[in-house]
């Protein structure tokens, strides 16, 4: 017993010591404003040299990202816009990975409608736990919808599960806030959170 405490205690500094030295990272990173194609594949090795050692959720749930972003060998534009997000937020301790937003603090719709998706447009805006923004758009457009930017006639705005308190100061709050706009006006749109759309799926 005593045994297995020392060990946690060391694990707990482990864990420390690299989520330290991974927001040091992510600092470097999105420095420049910008991430490469060689910065990521730089994260990505940091990530399979950590991860194993580690039981933390955040380097789990970064590198299955980073994995994601580079199994096609190029990191697009949205992707590196994705990413420069996250590392952004990640950096200032603004939140984890792994840690998902308390849904009071955005503006769902409550109570969550019932989804449907044949003939429906949705739009996603966020970090998704269910893959990157493509993955999410593929997972509507097999069922039937399409899938792209916020216009008033979107149906259904889905809030990637990995947002912060200060989501009307990143950079996919302007859909949220225009989102709730049209609602406002009486446009029938739905703003739902990753978790009740992954319901329906």
């Amino acid at each position: 017993m005593e045994d297995a405490f020392y060990n946690r205690l060391g694990n707990d500094r482990i864990s420390s010591r690299q989520i330290d030295e991974l927001i040091g990272l992510a600092r470097g990173l999105v420095a420049d404003g910008n991430v490469n194609q060689a910065e990521v594949e730089f994260l990505e090795k940091w990530l399979v040299a950590n991860a194993g050692i580690s039981d933390l959720p955040i380097l789990s749930t970064l590198y299955y990202r980073v994995r994601d972003i580079l199994a096609d060998g190029v990191v697009d534009e949205e992707e590196k816009a994705e990413l420069l997000d996250t590392l952004n937020r990640f950096s200032n301790r603004d939140f984890e990975l792994g840690e998902t937003l308390k849904a009071t603090t955005l503006p769902l719709c409550a109570p969550a409608p019932v989804l449907s998706f044949e003939g429906r447009t949705y739009c996603f805006t966020g970090t998704f736990n269910y893959g990157q923004r493509k993955h999410c758009e593929v997972a509507v457009t097999e069922r039937g919808a399409s899938a792209g930017g916020l216009t008033q006639k979107t149906n259904v705005l889905v809030i990637g599960m990995y947002a912060t308190d200060s989501w009307k100061h990143s950079s996919f709050g302007t859909k949220i806030l225009n989102a709730v706009k049209y609602r406002k006006e009486g446009l029938p749109i739905s703003i739902v959170s990753e978790e009740h759309w992954v319901r329906h799926l």
